[in-house]
């Protein structure tokens, strides 16, 4: 098992190689405003023994020739701290908008292949004595649950800080080389598929002999499923949304947790029903407005995979691609056959086998893939963060903004719980969406009316 964890998952792989267009990125954003400046000597032990612990921030990949095996995750020998954690005053104007920009930046560049893919930049001279703080990583070094848990080594509950444990540095490259780790890796994957397989198949025997019917019905299921997981898309639902290219904007706003979790408990939904639609809400608006009529559009939702055993951080999600209604007559209508769509993905036969899916499609031309991916509208995710009070190195975190990769769509949304705050960040395609300020108030107002709310102020 140590060969694999020491290379790329399949499902990471495919997204890596999906990278050679520019506009398929897998980068994570996210944007911490702090209510003072964090104390500089602190942060830097904090990140040094964060990285001990969470040893792939050390790491950087290294292609295996001739595609034999995934890239594999190697210890740097030049990692330099300094490198990833940096300290810049902001530019003028010197507040939020100042912030944003240097975030979306940060979004738009590419990583540096020979480091470790991630950058950690505080931002100085915000008014009040206030400071924001831009993270930077690669998808492939974590998801939104495995941040929360890379933040458990980061991040503190009160000002004065919290007492670790020293982790020394013992990680070092394996001395096997490139043909031994090829091998390596192989025999591990062989040996893999053969215990798996034997798993699956001997107790299918069985059932096939002794219910035969059920046996059939299973099997019929999970090709079914299997086929929705991986069904090509050729066509974009939105009539509006369907420009790509590189240039992104970043834009945010707030909604009290309280009044999200109020509407979703009037229709009998979850919080996450209640996100999606206010967000699809207000995309029935932002069509309006722009004189398109829309009935429904297609969504990528992330599922978590991450089992309890898992080691911290790591990306452990699949990508379900579903098509969404738009056009329900209330919030209440619309969240309730949310609620059945989302729950009837999280159930789906594939989900489990969607790394073997990501195997079959990186055996196949990269070109022939990455134009599905632009057939997407949005993508959709949210996270529960933390329900008290957070600091780093003596500051305290007022918002915590998440912006996730567009990954080929028009936008993507993402909700973070902040305390009693839902913290929302839109990254969106300017060829998709050239009047973010507009997309932002129309989804402001879509969860004004899912929450029942005077005022969801967007902010910038």
């Amino acid at each position: 098992m140590a060969s694999l964890d020491s290379h790329m998952t399949q499902s990471d792989l495919f997204t890596w190689s999906m990278e050679q267009d520019p506009s398929l990125r897998s980068t994570i954003v996210s944007v911490l405003l702090l209510d003072a400046e964090p104390d500089w000597n602190r942060l830097l032990c904090t990140f040094d023994r964060g990285t001990r612990a969470v040893p792939r921030f050390r790491h950087r990949l290294v292609t295996v020739p001739l595609g034999l095996a995934p890239p594999r995750w190697t210890p740097d020998p030049d990692f330099d701290l300094s490198w990833h954690v940096r300290h810049f005053d902001v530019a003028a104007p010197a507040d939020l908008s100042s912030v944003l920009e240097f975030a979306r930046t940060e979004a738009m560049a590419a990583f540096d292949p020979a480091r470790p893919l991630w950058r950690f930049t505080v931002l100085s001279g915000l008014a009040g004595g206030k400071s924001a703080v831009v993270l930077k990583v690669h998808h492939s070094l974590t998801d939104g649950l495995g941040s929360i848990q890379i933040a458990g080594e980061i991040l503190d509950f009160d000002r004065a800080g919290t007492e670790r444990a020293q982790i020394p540095e013992t990680a070092r490259a394996n001395g096997r080389g490139v043909l031994g780790d090829i091998v390596a890796w192989n025999w591990t994957v062989g040996a893999g598929l053969v215990r798996g397989g034997l798993s699956i198949v001997l107790p299918a025997l069985r059932r096939t002999v002794t219910k035969p019917v059920e046996a059939i019905k299973d099997g019929a299921a999970l090709a079914g499923s299997l086929l929705r997981l991986a069904y090509p898309i050729t066509s974009t639902l939105s009539p509006l949304m369907t420009e790509r290219t590189l240039g992104r904007r970043l834009t945010v706003l707030d909604v009290p947790l309280d009044a999200l979790r109020h509407g979703a408990h009037l229709a009998g939904c979850s919080v996450n029903d209640a996100f999606l639609a206010g967000v699809l809400i207000g995309l029935r608006a932002y069509h309006d407005r722009h004189g398109a009529k829309v009935d429904q559009l297609r969504v990528t939702m992330p599922i978590s995979v991450r089992r309890p055993a898992d080691p911290i951080g790591g990306n452990r999600i699949t990508l379900a691609r579903f098509t969404v209604p738009v056009d329900k007559a209330t919030a209440v209508d619309l969240m309730r056959a949310l609620a059945v769509t989302v729950e009837g993905w999280k159930r789906e036969p594939a989900i489990p086998f969607s790394n073997a899916v990501a195997a079959t499609f990186n055996r196949l031309p990269v070109g022939l893939l990455t134009e599905m991916f632009k057939h997407v509208d949005f993508v959709a995710s949210d996270v529960q963060g933390s329900p008290a009070d957070l600091y780093l190195a003596g500051a305290k975190v007022d918002r915590i903004y998440p912006f996730g990769p567009t990954t080929g769509t028009a936008f993507n949304i993402t909700l973070i719980s902040h305390v009693d705050t839902c913290c929302i960040g839109i990254n969106s395609d300017t060829g998709a969406v050239p009047d973010p300020e507009v997309l932002t108030d129309c989804i402001a107002a879509g969860f004004r009316t899912v929450a029942n709310l005077d005022a969801v102020p967007p902010v910038r």
